[in-house]
């Protein structure tokens, strides 16, 4: 496990929503009520995509545009189109002149198809993310309301099987489709993550260097474990002095304060599961008893981690 992986671990795609749209321009299509995290990609023709009342961005095939916030989104052929669509879920749109009232099955295609004509030239899906707790919440403040990937020739084989098999229902159908999420929004974090001007969660480039980076590592695999500097240090082959400085140039922060409020992050998502005490998530989290882990919690996230636990017995 690295950073990366925990971070996607709550955004793991699980019955994810998609919605294929056959179009022939003059086209224009409103997601009503999108995912905190949503991915679309046009599979062909040009479309242009924003969170409603944003700027738009154009998107051409193969290219992969994030959208987070759960705001609802545009996509059309040209910037500023007004919809002609309104989808509210996977099975119910309505026209855009006819109200809510008429939502159904109205313009359903086929499986997970919509639109108005069945041999539209452009052809774009979009798929929806449940997002689940403070370790997905880190992920999404790392990205902008709007990212759009432009493509790339690792995203090219993972299109053209989704082009394939989101039109499908076959048994296991959703499980490929799952996957094939996963794979792609990895692919794009990274690419998006990559860009200079883009500003990674804590610790995400740093997991290139071969010494800071296996610390890392080693911090993620085992947050329970009562890691100090020179520990870490001597699994990163470099003096305590060296590591602490080379740490905290790259990741923002000493090592045993990013330890901290890491364990915090899972604490908090620990916190919310069905029977968790404020003890039992103590020792999950590498402290011996609840009263300092409770000093920690209250000082690195402003609330005291009972307070976690009552809201999330009132939910």
């Amino acid at each position: 496990m690295d950073l990366l992986d925990d971070l996607l671990a709550g955004v793991r795609a699980s019955g994810a929503v998609y919605c294929r749209s056959v179009a022939r321009p003059p086209w224009a299509v409103r997601f009503a009520a999108p995912a905190p995290l949503s991915l679309t990609t046009m599979l062909r023709g040009t479309g242009w995509i924003a969170r409603d009342g944003g700027e738009p961005v154009r998107a051409e095939p193969g290219d992969i545009v994030l959208l987070r916030g759960g705001a609802p989104i545009v996509a059309g052929d040209r910037p500023g189109a007004e919809p002609e669509i309104v989808v509210l879920d996977a099975d119910r749109c309505y026209a855009a002149d006819g109200g809510p009232s008429t939502a159904g099955h109205n313009f359903r295609l086929g499986p997970r198809t919509f639109g108005l004509v069945p041999d539209g030239s452009d052809l774009f899906v979009t798929a929806e993310y449940p997002m689940r707790g403070d370790v997905s919440e880190r992920l999404l403040e790392a990205l902008p309301p709007v990212a759009a990937v432009p493509a790339r020739p690792d995203f090219a084989p993972l299109l053209d099987l989704l082009a394939v098999e989101v039109a499908r229902e076959e048994p296991g159908q959703q499980i490929i489709l799952d996957r094939l999420l996963d794979m792609l929004l990895v692919r794009a974090l990274r690419a998006w993550f990559a860009r200079p001007d883009a500003e990674p969660p804590a610790g995400y480039r740093a997991l290139g260097d071969p010494h800071v980076g296996r610390a890392l590592r080693l911090m993620h695999e085992d947050p329970a474990r009562p890691w100090t500097v020179a520990e870490l240090a001597a699994e990163a082959g470099q003096s305590r002095a060296v590591f602490a400085r080379r740490f905290t140039e790259l990741v923002g922060r000493p090592p045993l304060a990013y330890l901290t409020e890491w364990r915090m992050t899972l604490a908090a998502d620990l916190l919310r599961e069905p029977g968790a005490t404020v003890a039992s998530v103590a020792r999950r989290v590498g402290y011996a008893d609840g009263f300092a882990f409770s000093n920690a919690f209250k000082r690195v996230r402003g609330a005291a981690p009972s307070s976690v636990l009552r809201d999330a017995a009132n939910a």
